[in-house]
C-alpha cells in the first residue's frame, strides 16, 4: 500500500463536488498530483445501497494513493460506510468532510456543521479510526463555523486520531468569497504535530511556493484553480509556467473522451462545465464557442467543435 511522503511538499487535489470525478482525477494524475481525492460521499447514501454514490468510489488504476471523503456524523452510519469502503482495495485514507459549507449538508450536521459540535466530530473520527483498513484517517477542515477557532479543532481532530489534516483557510461563514487566512493555517500546523495541508485561493506556482513557505505546511491542496487548469501541479513542481495551445488542446480533447467513455453520451452535456473553465485559457471568441457548446448534446458534433476551437492560436501568452 502507498505511503504518503510527508518528507517533502505533498500535492494534493481537493474533492470538489461536480468535477473531482473520475475522468478528471486521471487527466490531473498525468500532470504529478501526488494525492487525488474522490468527491464527497454521503455516508448516509452509500450505506443506503445507492448505485450512483457507489460509482463515486471508483477510482482510475494510475490514482495511487488515493482517498475518501466521506460526510456525515451518525456512528453507526459512519461505521457502515468504513466497512464499505474497507472491502474496496487500492484505498489509501479516508477523509472525514469537517468542511463542506452547502447548506443541504450542513443541516444534517454534515461537513462544516460538524464544527458546531466538536466532541462529536471527535467521534465520528474516533469511529473511522477504529473501523478502517486503510492506512490513513485524514480531515479536511475550515477553520471554524461562524468564528475561528481552528487550533481547538486541528487539536481535537489529532486527538480523535487523524493522520493529518488538511485545512481549508475561512469559515463555514467565509464559504468561497472571505479572504484566506494564511495566518491560521500557520498557527495549526505550529498546534499539533501531525502533518498540514494548506487549502484556499492556491491558483499559481508562486503562490503554492509562498503558501508553503509562509505557513509552514506540509503540503497544499489545489480545488478550483485546477478545474480549467489541470496542469498547474506539473508547473508547480517543474516549474513549468506557460502551457503551449497543443497541451491544452491534448488535456480538453483527453478529458473529453474519457468523460464520455465513462458516463456515455451523457458525459458530453456534463463537460460544458469543465469547457467553460478550459476555454478560459485565452482564446478568441470564447463566449460564442460556450453558447455553441451549450447547445450541443451529440458527443460527436462536439468534439468536432472542441478540436476546432482548440486549434486556434492562443491570445495572449
Amino acid at each position: 500500500m502507498t505511503q504518503l511522503d510527508f518528507s517533502k511538499p505533498l500535492y494534493a487535489l481537493a474533492p470538489l463536488a461536480g468535477f473531482t470525478d473520475l475522468p478528471f482525477r486521471s487527466v490531473v494524475k498525468k500532470f504529478g498530483v501526488d494525492l487525488t481525492v474522490s468527491e464527497m460521499i454521503s455516508s448516509n447514501a452509500l450505506v443506503h445501497n445507492s448505485k450512483k454514490t457507489y460509482k463515486m468510489l471508483e477510482k482510475s488504476p494510475s490514482e495511487d494513493p488515493y482517498s475518501i471523503q466521506i460526510a456525515g456524523s451518525d456512528l453507526g452510519v459512519i461505521r457502515k460506510a468504513v466497512e464499505i469502503i474497507n472491502e474496496k482495495e487500492g484505498i489509501t485514507a479516508i477523509d472525514l468532510n469537517c468542511g463542506c459549507p452547502a447548506p443541504k449538508v450542513v443541516n444534517n450536521l454534515q461537513g462544516s456543521s460538524l464544527l458546531t459540535d466538536l466532541p462529536q466530530m471527535g467521534r465520528v473520527i474516533e469511529t473511522i479510526k477504529k473501523y478502517s483498513n486503510k492506512p490513513y484517517t485524514s480531515v479536511k477542515m475550515r477553520l471554524g463555523f461562524n468564528e475561528k477557532n481552528h487550533v481547538e479543532i486541528a487539536k481535537i481532530a489529532e486527538a480523535s486520531g487523524a493522520d493529518y489534516i488538511a485545512v481549508h483557510g475561512r469559515t463555514r461563514a467565509g464559504r468561497y468569497k472571505a479572504a484566506v487566512d494564511y495566518d491560521a493555517i500557520a498557527q495549526i500546523k505550529a498546534a499539533v504535530s501531525i502533518p498540514v495541508i494548506a487549502n484556499g485561493d492556491i491558483d499559481s506556482p508562486q503562490k503554492a511556493r509562498w503558501v508553503l513557505e509562509y505557513t509552514g505546511a506540509d503540503g497544499v491542496m489545489i480545488g478550483r484553480a485546477a478545474v480549467g487548469k489541470p496542469w498547474i501541479f506539473q508547473q508547480i513542481k517543474e516549474g513549468m509556467d506557460e502551457v503551449s495551445g497543443a497541451l491544452i488542446k491534448a488535456v480538453v480533447l483527453e478529458h473529453f473522451d474519457q468523460m464520455v467513455a465513462y458516463y456515455d453520451k451523457y458525459g458530453a452535456i456534463m463537460f460544458r462545465k469543465n469547457l467553460h473553465a478550459y476555454s478560459k485559457a485565452g482564446y478568441q471568441g470564447a463566449s460564442a464557442f460556450r453558447d455553441t457548446i451549450n447547445r450541443l448534446e451529440d458527443p460527436v458534433q462536439m468534439r468536432e467543435v472542441i478540436e476546432s476551437f482548440f486549434s486556434q492560436e492562443l491570445l495572449h501568452h
